[in-house]
Parts: structure tokens; C-alpha cells; sequence
């Protein structure tokens, strides 16, 4: 009984006070989102880095975009991991409670879009859990879905290299959230425009 009333009268922390208040007007932009992770199990795995866009209109807005690698030594270290990725990359690097602030601060009450982007809410959700923070309440579209319902296919999922090469959007020998957050934006404009979507 204790517990259930903890629960309820939780103190958030104010970055999360905020972002929930951003939720009584409507989304005005779409945020397109990727993470890199350890693995995929939320409850075990952790996001290594995050890449954003926004997009506004029919724009990637390139000002307006997040990216960072995140200080995971305690899990690397746990897990026999090199950090050499970590202490190697240029991209801006920060602890995940920092990380995870500056994201929601970005991402606002956006619709989010990405690849499969339910696993990235539940690598997120579990995540913000560890800060004492409630789940992400933003909307979010799926590129995957949205492409096979514009083409009524369903015994069939799309990975991220199948819809650039439908779309011809060029391959990149850079690996990052951001880089692939990026495809995914050009791919959710294609779409987004098929499908009527505004």
C-alpha cells in the first residue's frame, strides 16, 4: 500500500515537471530519433548514443538536431566492454542522466519518428526510469509501417538498408545515431508526402 502511494505522490525532477506541461498544446514539429545500444533488452542493455533531427513542414531542420555519445564506463566495465569507442569519438559525450535531460528538453511534445522506434521509447522509458521519471507520452510514427502500409504489405518487415535502397538514398561509411537518423528523416519525407500525412 505504501509503495502504490509513493508512486503516486512521486517528486519528478523538474526537467520531467516541464516536459509534461509541454503536453497541452499541440505538437507543432516531428522529431526523427535513433540509439545506439549494447544490445536489445531495456531492462539489461544501455543507449551507447542518441542522434535527432528535427523536422518541420517538409524540412530536416539541420540546426536543430542532438546528438551525443553516452559515458556508460559502469556497463562497459560490468560487461568486459572496450570503452575505446567512447573515449575515441569526437561527438559530444555526457553522463546518461545529462543526456537523457537534454534529449526530452529537445525533443518537447514533437511527434517522434524513427526505425522500429518503439524499441528506442522502451531503451528510453527504461532509462528515464533509473532517473525517477515517468515514460515518454510523445505520439510516434514508425517508417517500417508507415512503408507497409503504403504498399499493403504486412507478412513483411523492412530494415533500414531496404527502404534507403528503395528510396535511393546513398549509403555512408559513417556509423552514427545521428547519421542514421538522418536516413530516416529522408525516408519519413518520402513517405510522409505519399501517405498525405501533414
Amino acid at each position: 500500500m505504501l509503495d502504490w502511494l509513493k508512486k503516486i505522490n512521486k517528486e519528478y525532477p523538474d526537467f520531467w515537471k516541464e516536459y509534461l506541461t509541454k503536453f497541452e498544446s499541440k505538437p507543432t514539429k516531428y522529431v526523427v530519433l535513433s540509439t545506439e545500444t549494447s544490445g536489445l533488452n531495456p531492462d539489461k542493455d544501455v543507449i551507447l548514443s542518441l542522434g535527432a533531427f528535427s523536422v518541420i513542414d517538409d524540412s530536416i531542420v539541420i540546426k536543430e538536431s542532438f546528438e551525443t555519445v553516452l559515458l556508460q564506463y559502469k556497463f562497459l566495465q560490468d560487461n568486459g566492454l572496450s570503452n575505446e569507442f567512447i573515449i575515441e569519438s569526437k561527438m559530444i559525450k555526457m553522463q546518461e542522466p545529462e543526456a537523457l535531460e537534454a534529449l526530452i528538453n529537445f525533443i518537447g511534445n514533437a511527434v517522434l519518428v524513427g526505425h522500429h522506434i518503439n524499441f528506442d521509447i522502451e531503451m528510453l522509458n527504461a532509462a528515464l526510469e533509473r532517473l525517477d521519471c515517468g515514460r515518454i507520452k510523445n505520439e510516434a510514427l514508425d517508417v517500417d509501417v508507415m512503408y507497409r502500409k503504403l504498399t499493403d504489405i504486412n507478412d513483411k518487415q523492412f530494415s533500414m538498408d531496404d527502404l534507403s535502397e528503395i528510396y535511393k538514398i546513398p549509403k555512408s561509411d559513417r556509423n552514427s545515431s545521428a547519421e542514421d537518423a538522418y536516413k530516416i528523416a529522408l525516408v519519413f519525407l518520402k513517405l510522409k508526402s505519399r501517405l498525405g500525412i501533414r
